[in-house]
């Protein structure tokens, strides 16, 4: 399933387990905790059977590639698929497709026909599976609880996901040891049909207006226009990616610490994956206290050198307890990172683009952990195990600098839902709604005294023309009545200005209506659309 995050603000709030009242919510939790719980016994499971099959400290590495290097190759199409058609039977297809992968993996293993390849061609199927799936189901949450409750769900999520974590690994490094790795196999393509039938039973209403003419192509562009001209968006999906290429050396290596360096057997590396999220467990319950004090710079900050410090232990200790220890203190530090990026991605994001921003993000944040994985896999390849862990947590402190030039926005939450106050315009002859592109002029009468305030007011409004779907902006002063602005912007057609008319929020609407305030005309500012000749 997914690792979602906890609310990064301070402030009162609802219970953490109010999301729980809300049935759908509530079903959906408990199956994706028995989902969660059975993807991590298939990780431990295949990659304990990959050192079995090979002794290839990259082929071993390659394990976690094939599992998240789908999310490079197709994580942005499966936002755009979530965006564009109806999230529920996009989460029923992807379980089912992950139930028959799993399905596919337990029998090849239990009559011997799994090699290293085919390990590596079902894991990557998995992933696949699971990277049309995440997008889709992170964006479900604010339809599953009323809107005060979502930092909460969110929470619990998380807690769901690290449960999972810290029973997972355990429960399926026993199961290989006193059985063998097909049996967690076997027991992951059960776990998903729990969701399968909670989703197939969820009723969804229908939450606005949805345009199913868009297509993939069209839909991704949007996506990947909307990420960049958001500036709040820019520095979490930066320092993600700067954070998981060396934080993955630690997920990839650590079944070659558990069988080369501690000889602790397939039940030892499953407590020690089991102690990663037993640390995010303890810390989870006060992150939002924690976050309320330091703030979520220094927090993440702080972290992301204890982060360092836990691979530094693995280097230099020799005793499991002692590894289980640092081992805690990685899984605490993983959790608080990687739920604090997630929710400044998730609160800066509308509704029309929230499962395209987010695939971007999960594009960023799996695919470095596959990168990652190759990387740290060779270079296990030319020196020891230990000695990668320790280059690791050099790279995780070099970064902490570096990264700081780019800041988490944390500014008080915006209003995302869409504000519908765009009129329809006057059309008097019909046309192709392909017909394009479309030019859509304001004009603006500002007195000297307030140039300067609207004019900054404009910059911000640029970005927000550009990000729902202009191709060009612009702003011009007639030069014979000075304080007489023309603003324009062109999209590429009819069909795609429609769209504008449903992307816009509350929060662009607030900005609108500043813009307005500077206006000193008889009259409001008067919108013009001006459509390409066709000939």
């Amino acid at each position: 399933m997914s690792d979602s995050c906890s609310e990064i603000r301070g402030g009162a709030s609802p219970s953490a387990w109010a999301p729980l009242s809300q049935p759908v919510f509530r079903a959906l939790w408990l199956a994706s905790l028995g989902s969660n719980i059975g993807t991590w016994m298939q990780n431990v499971g295949a990659a304990w059977l990959m050192t079995s099959l090979t002794p290839s400290p990259l082929y071993v590495a390659l394990v976690q590639t094939a599992t998240y290097l789908p999310v490079l190759l197709i994580g942005l199409p499966a936002g755009a698929i979530a965006d564009i058609f109806d999230r529920r039977k996009v989460l029923l297809v992807t379980q089912a497709w992950m139930t028959v992968a799993a399905g596919l993996l337990a029998f090849s293993t239990w009559f011997g026909f799994t090699g290293p390849n085919l390990l590596l061609f079902l894991t990557f199927v998995l992933g696949a599976g699971a990277t049309v799936n995440a997008p889709a189901w992170q964006a479900i949450m604010p339809e599953l609880v009323p809107r005060p409750q979502l930092a909460s769900a969110i929470a619990l999520n998380s807690m769901g996901f690290n449960i999972s974590r810290a029973i997972g690994p355990a429960l399926g490094g026993l199961l290989i040891s006193f059985v063998n790795p097909a049996a967690a196999f076997t027991v992951n393509a059960i776990s998903f049909v729990g969701v399968v039938a909670v989703v197939y039973g969820w009723k969804r209403e229908a939450i606005g207006p949805r345009d199913k003419s868009e297509r993939v192509v069209n839909a991704v562009m949007a996506g990947v226009r909307y990420v960049r001209y958001a500036p709040e968006l820019h520095g979490v999906f930066l320092r993600t990616f700067l954070f998981v290429i060396p934080a993955s050396a630690l997920w990839s290596l650590l079944p070659l610490l558990a069988k080369e360096d501690l000889a602790s057997g397939s039940t030892g590396y499953g407590i020690m994956l089991g102690a990663l999220g037993a640390g995010s467990v303890a810390v989870a319950a006060l992150l939002p206290r924690l976050r309320s004090v330091l703030g979520v710079e220094r927090l993440v900050g702080s972290a992301i050198v204890a982060f360092g410090l836990a691979n530094l232990g693995l280097f230099y200790f020799s005793n499991f307890a002692a590894i289980i220890l640092s081992l805690l203190l990685g899984g605490a530090c993983w959790i608080t990172i990687t739920s604090s990026f997630n929710t400044v991605a998730q609160q800066a994001l509308p509704s029309w683009v929230r499962a395209r921003g987010l695939s971007v993000y999960i594009f960023l944040f799996q695919g470095g952990l596959a990168l990652g994985s190759t990387l740290w896999g060779s270079v296990a390849e030319h020196v020891s195990t230990r000695h990668s862990l320790l280059a690791a947590a050099v790279s995780v402190a070099v970064m902490v600098p570096f990264a700081r030039r780019w800041k988490l926005e944390s500014e008080p939450e915006q209003d995302m839902s869409p504000s519908q106050h765009w009129p329809e315009p006057v059309v008097v002859e019909p046309f192709e709604a392909d017909r394009g592109p479309v030019l859509v002029t304001t004009e603006y009468c500002i007195r000297r005294d307030r140039r300067e305030p609207f004019l900054r007011a404009m910059r911000q409004l640029e970005s927000i023309r550009r990000r729902d779907g202009a191709i060009r902006w612009g702003l011009f002063e007639d030069p014979a009545n000075p304080g007489r602005y023309l603003e324009s912007f062109l999209v590429e057609s009819w069909a795609e200005h429609m769209r504008q008319h449903l992307r816009v929020t509350m929060a662009d609407k607030a900005l609108e209506d500043a813009v307005r305030h500077y206006h000193n005309g008889p009259k409001p500012p008067a919108v013009t659309h001006w459509l390409a000749d066709d000939e």
